[in-house]
């Protein structure tokens, strides 16, 4: 079983899949434990945040909390799993100072649901001079071979912040030079939350309905291309909050306005990135949240030369692929195999991440 609670923190998934690690055998069932209102206050209070802080403690509690509720429940009427992937929140993430900030003991959670727990994914990649995301890229190109792709492909992640792994399903192993790319494109949900947040007291814009009604304010688009980040070359990794000046940009537009222009901000960062790739995808397969706001998928129809497809179009769930690469990194952790290499996370080879924690007494 693999979980994940993303940076748009409404909440936890969970997924069983079988898996030795390399090909995805079947998937399982799925559920999902949303944050209530005033466990959110408590996450956001945290974003940025290191470990000593004060403000982390009471969010770390949520975390394990609700990963527990979600995990018990999942386990209730279906096949208990043989492995836990536990990815905990991630308050702060900084792999060029820092390091990396993902809150959750995962030794607690391995004590309670009396199952071994692999979490802390993203340290080793960052002490060895990786970026530590994004981590999906190997379950991306496990699914690619799984659908049968016959030509390379691109997998879009459209959760707080925007991910993409270009694949190569030819090659056989996700590790080989060729077989993958991956880098954070720029602010995806975030933004646009936030400002629902902010202005109107939701947690998002359902469906992208307001965005679709506003126009793009073109010169708060063009400042926002004007950032250094896309001026690098990937790999390369984002912090929740590393727009800092993006609200500002789209303060004096109205609501509809403010988010049409964020969700092209979003898909803008897509299409610069694809330049990036080693050839021009066939596809792009979208996942995570962003797929189900009709505004951001139109302006990345309108912005891509390629077919942009909603993933679940491929039989694969796109409100869980997340959770389902947590399980599939998991079982590579605990065989020893590698999770990232020098194309997904720019870490100076190949390299297996990840602590397994043993219930004591097993």
């Amino acid at each position: 079983m693999g979980c994940m609670s993303g940076t748009s923190m409404d909440g936890v998934d969970a997924a069983l899949i079988e898996t030795d690690g390399e090909t995805i055998i079947g998937f399982g069932p799925t559920g999902f434990q949303a944050y209530s209102d005033d466990q959110r206050r408590v996450l956001t209070r945290a974003l940025g945040k290191w470990h000593a802080a004060p403000e982390v403690a009471p969010a770390a509690r949520i975390v394990e909390d609700v990963h527990k509720a979600v995990i018990t429940r999942l386990m209730q009427d279906d096949p208990v799993p043989e492995l836990l992937g536990f990815h905990g929140q991630t308050f702060a993430h900084d792999p060029r100072g820092l390091g990396t900030h993902q809150a959750g003991d995962g030794q607690a959670l391995a004590q309670v649901l009396d199952l071994p727990v692999v979490w802390d994914f993203r340290t080793s990649d960052v002490k060895l001079g990786g970026e530590g995301a994004p981590l999906a890229p190997f379950f991306h190109h496990a699914c690619a071979r799984f659908i049968k792709a016959d030509a390379p492909l691109a997998f879009l992640n459209l959760g707080g912040v925007g991910n993409v792994t270009w694949v190569d399903p030819a090659q056989p192993t996700p590790d080989i030079p060729g077989a993958c790319l991956a880098f954070d494109t720029g602010p995806a949900n975030a933004p646009m939350d936030d400002l629902m947040q902010h202005r109107l007291r939701k947690s998002r814009d359902e469906g992208g309905a307001l965005a679709l009604s506003g126009k793009i304010h073109t010169p708060s688009l063009e400042a926002f291309l004007s950032h250094p980040y896309f001026r690098r070359t990937p790999p390369k990794s984002l912090d929740r909050n590393d727009f800092p000046d993006l609200p500002a940009m789209v303060a004096d537009l109205s609501d509809a306005d403010a988010l049409r222009t964020l969700a092209a901000c979003a898909a803008a960062a897509v299409a610069d990135g694809m330049e990036h790739c080693p050839t021009q995808p066939t596809r792009l397969l979208v996942t995570g949240g962003g797929r189900h706001n009709a505004a951001l998928m139109a302006e990345l129809r309108a912005r891509l030369p390629m077919p942009v497809d909603d993933i679940d179009t491929t039989g694969l769930n796109g409100d869980m692929l997340e959770a389902q690469a947590f399980a599939y990194l998991a079982v590579r952790v605990a065989r020893g195999l590698t999770t990232s290499s020098p194309t997904t996370t720019g870490v100076a080879a190949a390299v297996g991440g990840g602590v397994v924690s043993i219930p004591i007494g097993q």
